[in-house]
C-alpha cells in the first residue's frame, strides 16, 4: 500500500479528522482516554489545571485569568473553543510577558503524532484535536494550564484529570439543549462533572436549580465550593472594582472588558487566584484587568475595511452572544451605553438555527431602533436573514434581510443620520469570526 503524502496544512488534517466520526458531537471520554493512553498519557504530565465551564463567559473569565498570571511575570498555556477565524486560537502556549497561538508547524506535529496514534479509530474532531493540545501543553512548560470546557463538562473531552488546581463554573444557563438536556438542573449537572475530590470549585452567581446540582456533586466528590454572593462579592463602587472575601477588600480598576457582566467575570477569576495562586497579589491583578483582551466579546472594531464602510462617525461593535442570558446581558451593557452617550443602536445579527434566537432578541425590544438580519455561510447550519428578520419584527423591532455584511453596512451608510448610529454586529461566534476575517482583524 503506497505511503500516505505528508499534509501540507493543519487545514487539511482538520478535514480529514471530520471524517473519522459519523457525528460532529458525541460525548463521551472513552475514546480520548484511548487515545490519550496511545500517546503515554500526556494529560499526566500538564501543568497545574484550572478547569473553567459553564454557559457564558467562561472565555473572558479565562482571558481575565491569564492577564493576572502573566501580569506576576508567570505563564499559563490556554486552551478555548470555538476560535473565530482560524483554528490556531484554541491553543495558547505560556511564555513570559505574553503567550503565543501555537504555530502551524507546531500543530502539524502534534496532529500527525495524534492521527498515527489514533490509527482511523472512530473519535470527534473535538476529541482529537484536544488531545492534540494536551500533548503539547504537556511538552511545553508553563506555570499553569487554563483549561476551557468545549460543551458541557461531565463527558467533555477536557475532563480528563484526576486533581486540577482548581474547578471554575461561569453562570449557566440554556443552551444546547439537544446535548445537555432541557432544563437548567440538567444543564448545571452536565456541568458539574467537573468539580473533583480535593479540588476547591469557585461558583459564579447562579440559579438556586443549577446551585442545587453543584452542592449536590460537591457532597458526593466530598470538595468544597466558594460561591459568588456568599464567599466572595464584587461591585461597581465610584468607577471601580470592589471585591471582598474571606482574606480582605481589594480596591481594583474595572476589567478593560466592557460591560456591567465583565464585573462578575472578574470576581469569579479574582476568587479563584486569590486562593489557589497566591502569587498573583493585588498589583498583578490591577494590572490584568486593565490589559485582558477578548475578541468579539464587546469588542470596538476601530478601524478595518468594515468599519470603513460604516456610516461615518459611527460606532461598530461585535459580541458573540447567541442565547437568551447572553442577550440579556448585551442588551443591559448597549443600555449602559445609550445612558453614558444617546445613539441610535441598530442590530446586525446572524444566528444558529439551534439557538433560541427569538428569546436573544426580545432583550432588545425598544433599545434597538432596527437590525439587518444576515446568513451565517460555511458548514454551520444557521437561520436564514429572512427567518432572523421575522423573530425581530415580533419583537416588535424592525428589521430586513441583507445577503452581506457589507450589503448591511451599505444600506445604513445611505441612511442620512442625524446622530451616527451606534451598530452592534451580534448572534453567533462564527457570524463573529467571519466579521474579524472581512474587516482582516484576525485575533492574536
Amino acid at each position: 500500500m503506497q505511503e500516505r503524502a505528508q499534509p501540507s496544512s493543519s487545514g487539511e488534517m482538520l478535514e480529514r479528522f471530520l471524517g473519522l466520526h459519523p457525528r460532529k458531537i458525541d460525548l463521551s471520554l472513552g475514546r480520548t482516554f484511548d487515545l490519550l493512553a496511545k500517546l503515554g498519557h500526556p494529560e499526566k504530565r500538564l501543568p497545574p489545571v484550572i478547569h473553567v465551564a459553564g454557559t457564558n463567559g467562561k472565555g473572558s473569565t479565562v482571558a481575565l485569568m491569564r492577564a493576572m498570571i502573566e501580569a506576576a511575570g508567570r505563564t499559563a498555556h490556554v486552551y478555548t473553543s470555538p476560535h473565530l477565524v482560524r483554528f490556531h486560537e484554541r491553543i495558547r502556549l505560556g511564555a513570559r510577558g505574553r503567550g503565543q497561538l501555537v504555530s502551524e508547524a507546531m500543530l502539524v506535529d502534534a496532529f500527525q503524532r495524534c492521527e498515527d496514534a489514533n490509527a482511523g479509530a472512530a473519535i470527534t474532531m473535538f476529541e482529537i484535536t484536544t488531545v492534540a493540545a494536551l500533548l503539547l501543553f504537556s511538552e511545553q512548560p508553563a506555570d499553569y494550564l487554563l483549561l476551557e470546557v468545549g460543551l458541557g463538562g461531565r463527558f467533555d473531552s477536557t475532563n480528563v484529570m484526576d486533581a486540577p488546581l482548581a474547578s471554575v463554573i461561569t453562570p449557566v444557563s440554556f443552551d444546547h439543549p439537544e446535548f445537555l438536556g432541557r432544563t437548567i438542573s440538567e444543564i448545571a449537572s452536565a456541568k458539574a462533572g467537573i468539580i473533583k475530590a480535593n479540588t476547591p470549585a469557585f461558583i459564579g452567581k447562579q440559579t438556586a436549580e443549577a446551585l442545587r446540582e453543584f452542592e449536590r456533586e460537591a457532597r458526593l466528590v466530598q470538595t468544597t465550593l466558594c460561591l459568588a454572593e456568599r464567599e466572595f462579592t464584587a461591585r461597581e463602587e465610584n468607577g471601580r472594582l470592589v471585591y471582598e472575601d474571606e482574606k480582605g477588600l481589594l480596591d481594583l480598576p474595572l476589567p478593560r472588558l466592557q460591560g456591567r457582566h465583565q464585573i462578575d467575570n472578574a470576581a469569579l477569576a479574582i476568587a479563584c487566584l486569590r486562593h489557589v495562586a497566591p502569587e498573583i497579589d493585588a498589583s498583578a491583578m490591577e494590572r490584568g484587568l486593565t490589559k485582558a483582551e477578548w475578541p468579539a466579546r464587546l469588542q470596538r472594531l476601530k478601524r478595518g475595511a468594515l468599519v470603513a464602510r460604516a456610516p461615518g462617525g459611527a460606532e461598530l461593535w461585535l459580541d458573540g452572544a447567541h442565547n437568551e442570558a447572553g442577550g440579556r446581558v448585551l442588551a443591559e451593557a448597549m443600555a449602559e451605553f445609550e445612558e453614558k452617550a444617546p445613539r441610535p443602536l441598530v442590530l446586525i445579527c446572524g444566528s444558529l438555527a439551534t439557538k433560541d434566537t427569538g428569546a436573544f432578541l426580545a432583550h432588545f425590544s425598544g433599545l434597538a431602533r432596527e437590525l439587518l438580519a444576515l446568513p451565517i455561510h460555511g458548514e454551520h447550519a444557521g437561520r436564514s436573514a429572512q427567518d432572523i428578520a421575522a423573530l425581530a419584527q415580533a419583537a416588535d423591532i424592525p428589521a430586513a434581510s441583507c445577503e452581506t455584511i457589507e450589503q448591511a453596512l451599505d444600506l445604513l451608510a445611505a441612511n442620512d443620520w442625524t446622530v451616527a448610529p451606534r451598530i452592534l454586529i451580534c448572534g453567533s461566534l462564527y457570524l463573529a469570526g467571519e466579521i474579524l476575517a472581512a474587516n482582516d482583524t484576525p485575533p492574536d
